[in-house]
């Protein structure tokens, strides 16, 4: 990366390894261009699968180019928000590298984007610049979509050419399946937005069949992980930069939080696993044992039995791979009135993007397997009991 600098035995001329210089401009713009083409496929992938077609074959691809383009406008505006601030900073930074994942690993067929950068950061203000400039970019992104997705909601038609045996319960939408969990900024704007009196609102169990609310919806959430103010995801520089030292004590309350999340979807795996009557005598023991206790919790606070999965892997990679503490950085010199207007912003986009539940999955039971109703823009059409 250049970060060596060699010396020759007889002077004090610094000299470079062989090849390095141009080795430095390919690797520049060839692997961040590679990941990138190769993360327009993945996505394109991925939007054909939302979409309700098969990802696997290319003459669906063309029914995911819409999400596509979306996400990829989300990545690339949060992380060239922040290349053009290190710029800005004189800060020697990389393309974004674009992550791609095929979407039978991950539906999203992306884990996000990274820049790197390759130079010393020196200053609290190059440091919150560089931090806040990223997620406010991608936020912005992310309200634009759903401003639109919202305005040009279609009638339910559209769900149903998705899928037509939601007519078989004349034309309800069963409340199981995979459930995006709910923010304040989008339960704000789907009550707020929509004007056409024929536009379906879709509930969060399929609202990922409409490009511009499932990516605002998955931008809002990624800008909210990214906001935690831990260690060096972009809300630990945030932070760093506004309260120094303090940074550390805000970042372990907040990963003790995360811990908390993940304790909670645990304890839902379990319930859910010794619910139902066994022959076998250690399970029955277990069972005596843990789910008085556990159906006890679940109906207390069953909000907490919804925490998202994906806290257990979150809590541990923050501790493990990304920090609770972020790097000291030798500046005593306070933010401005200004930046720390724009980091107290960041902490409201945190709030109202942030979803304890992310994604779950509801299992389809007695109660549910029927739909009751179906909801449009105007009115509510109850149908059975």
């Amino acid at each position: 990366m250049g970060y060596t600098r060699l010396k020759s035995p007889h002077d004090n001329e610094i000299l470079l390894p062989p090849g390095y210089a141009e080795a430095r401009r390919k690797s520049a713009w060839l692997l961040p261009v590679g990941l990138f083409l190769l993360t327009v496929v993945s996505t394109t992938m991925a939007g054909a699968g939302w979409a309700g077609k098969n990802p696997l074959e290319v003459n669906n691809w063309g029914y995911g180019i819409q999400y596509a383009s979306l996400i990829l406008t989300f990545l690339a505006m949060h992380e060239f928000g922040h290349y053009f601030a290190a710029k800005y900073h004189g800060v020697d930074a990389t393309l974004p590298y674009f992550i791609p994942v095929p979407p039978i690993f991950m539906p999203f067929g992306t884990a996000g984007a990274v820049i790197r950068t390759r130079s010393v950061i020196m200053s609290r203000k190059a440091l919150f610049d560089i931090g806040v400039a990223g997620p406010i970019a991608g936020f912005v992104a992310c309200v634009a979509f759903l401003l639109i997705g919202f305005a040009n909601l279609p009638s339910i038609e559209y769900l149903y050419q998705i899928h037509p045996e939601y007519r078989m319960f004349g034309g309800a939408v069963p409340e199981y399946g995979l459930r995006f969990g709910d923010t304040l900024l989008y339960s704000f704007l789907r009550n707020v937005i929509p004007t056409n009196p024929d536009a379906f609102i879709p509930p969060m169990n399929e609202m990922y069949h409409y490009p511009f609310l499932c990516v605002g919806w998955f931008g809002l959430f990624v800008t909210s992980l990214n906001l935690l103010p831990l260690g060096q995801l972009d809300g630990g520089h945030i932070a760093h930069a506004m309260f120094g030292e303090k940074q550390a004590l805000i970042g372990r309350v907040t990963w003790w939080i995360v811990v908390f999340l993940a304790f909670g979807s645990l304890l839902s795996y379990v319930h859910s696993k010794i619910l139902f009557d066994s022959p076998d005598g250690l399970y029955m023991f277990f069972q005596s044992l843990l789910l008085p206790a556990l159906n006890a919790l679940h109906s207390s606070i069953p909000w907490y039995y919804q925490a998202w999965g994906g806290w257990v892997v979150w809590s541990l990679l923050l501790r493990i791979f990304i920090g609770i503490e972020h790097p000291p950085i030798d500046d005593p010199e306070p933010l401005n009135t200004g930046r720390m207007l724009v980091g107290w912003l960041a902490a409201v986009i945190l709030i109202v993007s942030f979803s304890y539940n992310g994604i779950f999955d509801i299992e389809p039971t007695e109660e549910n397997a029927i739909p009751k109703s179906r909801q449009s823009r105007g009115d509510m059409i109850f149908l059975g009991k």
